[in-house]
């Protein structure tokens, strides 16, 4: 039967996207309580189209939650559907296989997802589409500044987000779904080749991570319970398990903001400041896509378009690549890329660092760096990459100024004033002395021989000198704000 004839009562397709999650999972709720067969799909859409893994940290991560996903779906006598290719001629195919009556999505807030998503509601008018919230705390439209405008400051998004009342409650996994007649035919995950074989270069993955929906509840139950109390202190040190490490679930949508939102409330025994500062950066997660959404080349352009006329150095290549390999002879920045490549992740305090010295101390465009986040992180994000990045730059909403160049020497030493971070990741900084392990180079040859360390040699030479990088910085930067 074709789609246009679907019958009333027919399966309701309920297609996966990054909400890789049976818990409070809107569009499959309601396709559950519909009564009828549902029908899940995961759909590996082009790679153009920006949906799929931002890069292939990220589809790794894919590859093992999706695998769970099947997993939980057959515990409740269903089952994932594997396809690939255009998801408009694909719904439309498997609606007509499937003589589904619906199908049901949750919405995405990036300009390439919503450019996909608009014309499959026109291309299958016939059957009913429909789409749902809940991959946000609020919808990105619906929050707006006195004027009516969309907000460029955090503070004021952050106010507006608390007046709005709480998300919605989160709803709980459907226990059964009732299974179609027949199943059709999808293709099998190891042909995807999302893992990396030779080399196997996510081999250290698994010393952190574990991918999926189970691991996501359970990390958000450990950290309420062991990580939340003393967090606005600890989430700056590198050198302690200060972070909720929920970043890579909530970018796969294996755990809904609002699951850990209302896993916040009524706490007992958890500082004010603790509890304001996590929520906050759940909220700044909300502001990105705000921002994305309002602004749809927020990962291409300055937000503010000033900065347009910026001379970023056109020579940089190998300073570039040096810092991609954590070889910049500066050990916070040298232990945040490798934690990256050994990872797939870097603390969160690090990002601002190695950015900042990308940006400001190479004067190397932004773009590059987030582009290269993007690639190896396992939480890569489209709208708080970009809208963090231009943070850093000085280029975008709310922005840190121009003015504010970080100092990897004193940012290591105040966050990670053992060295414990650094000698984790630059093991040949291991013999260092406390005193020395920010700045070897400034170390007394006899501390440097007794640590085994020949600098140029065994450990890189600075790439630049800090003093002078940040005065040619502000220099740059100055021209813009002169001219401005």
């Amino acid at each position: 039967m074709s789609v246009e004839h679907a019958s009333s009562d027919g399966p309701v397709i309920v297609w996966f996207r990054k909400d890789l999650r049976l818990d409070d999972n809107h569009a499959l709720h309601a396709a559950a309580g519909s009564g009828r067969p549902v029908v899940p799909v995961y759909i590996r859409e082009p790679f153009e189209s920006g949906n799929g893994p931002l890069g292939p940290a990220q589809a790794w991560w894919l590859h093992h939650s999706l695998t769970e996903l099947s997993e939980r779906l057959a515990e409740r006598g269903s089952r994932l559907l594997l396809l690939s290719g255009s998801p408009q001629a694909l719904l439309v195919d498997l609606a007509r296989r499937t003589n589904a009556s619906a199908v049901f999505w949750n919405r995405r807030y990036d300009p390439k997802g919503i450019a996909v998503d608009e014309p499959i509601k026109k291309t299958m008018a016939a059957v009913e589409t429909k789409s749902f919230s809940g991959q946000l705390l609020h919808e990105p439209s619906r929050l707006k500044t006195g004027s009516g405008t969309p907000f460029r400051v955090y503070t004021p998004f952050w106010r507006a987000l608390e007046a709005a009342g709480e998300p919605d409650e989160p709803l709980g996994a459907p226990s059964t779904l009732r299974a179609p007649s027949a199943w059709p035919r999808g293709e099998n995950l190891a042909d995807w080749d999302l893992l990396p074989m030779k080399p196997n270069w996510a081999s250290q993955f698994g010393e952190i991570w574990r991918p999926g929906e189970t691991a996501a509840l359970e990390r958000l139950q450990s950290f309420i319970e062991d990580g939340l109390s003393g967090y606005a202190t600890d989430r700056n040190r590198p050198d302690r398990d200060g972070t909720s490490r929920l970043s890579p679930h909530l970018a796969m949508g294996e755990i809904s903001p609002a699951r850990i939102w209302h896993a916040t409330r009524n706490l007992q025994g958890v500082g004010a400041d603790d509890l304001v500062t996590f929520r906050k950066e759940l909220a700044w997660r909300d502001f990105s896509y705000h921002l994305l959404f309002h602004n749809p080349d927020l990962p291409d352009r300055n937000l503010n378009r000033k900065y347009d006329g910026l001379e970023w150095r056109q020579d940089g290549d190998e300073q570039f690549r040096l810092w991609t390999k954590g070889r910049t002879g500066y050990p916070i920045v040298d232990a945040g890329m490798r934690q990256l490549w050994r990872h797939g992740t870097m603390h969160n305090r690090v990002r601002m660092i190695v950015a900042s010295f990308l940006i400001k101390d190479l004067l190397i465009d932004w773009r590059r760096g987030e582009a290269w986040f993007r690639e190896t992180l396992v939480d890569a994000d489209p709208a708080s990459n970009a809208a963090s990045w231009q943070w850093v730059a000085g280029t975008g909403a709310d922005a840190s100024p121009f003015f504010r160049v970080f100092n990897p020497v004193l940012q290591g030493e105040k966050f990670d004033p053992a060295g414990d971070y650094v000698k984790t990741f630059v093991p040949e900084l291991r013999a260092m002395p406390a005193k020395f392990v920010h700045r070897p180079f400034d170390a007394p040859q006899d501390a440097l021989a007794k640590a085994g360390i020949t600098l140029g040699k065994d450990y890189p030479n600075p790439l630049v000198d800090h003093a002078d990088a940040r005065q040619r910085a502000l220099s740059a930067f100055g021209e813009i704000k002169d001219i401005a």
